[in-house]
């Protein structure tokens, strides 16, 4: 079997996101997969989505939103001691369609993909950014 790199991994799913393809940002993910998003900042969103069906309805209703990702970088990769979990620092901008504010978030991710699969995906955001450009001017 081919080996897939986590740096692979990451710009398909940077390619997905961009272009607003939640099947394919799903099946990025192992049957089992788990995202745990511990300071979401966003009323009713979930902490922890576990399996591939829970994280495709999840990455739909976020790609319905109004909110329009237009940038959607790795601004740093760390590797670790374990080959399959890597570090990444993200920066995501876009606009709010429902009021054409801009927005720009970072986050830290922490994620273990295995097989070219993620088997879980941790991240951090400034849970700040959301609430201010989604209130309506």
């Amino acid at each position: 079997m081919v080996s897939v790199r986590p740096a692979d991994v990451l710009t398909r799913r940077r390619d997905l996101v961009l272009a607003g393809d939640a099947d394919g940002f799903a099946d990025l993910f192992a049957p089992d997969a788990v995202i745990e998003m511990p300071f979401t900042g966003r009323p009713g969103a979930p902490l922890r989505l576990e399996g591939r069906e829970a994280i495709h309805q999840y990455a739909q209703n976020m790609m319905a939103s109004p909110m329009r990702i237009e940038e959607f970088d790795v601004t740093a990769l760390h590797e670790t001691q374990d080959p399959e979990v890597v570090v990444v620092e993200m920066s995501t901008k876009g606009t709010v369609a429902a009021n054409g504010r801009p927005f720009s978030a970072v986050s830290v991710q922490i994620l273990r993909i295995r097989d070219g699969r993620i088997t879980l995906f941790r991240a951090f955001a400034d849970p700040r950014a959301i609430p201010e450009v989604t209130e309506q001017a």
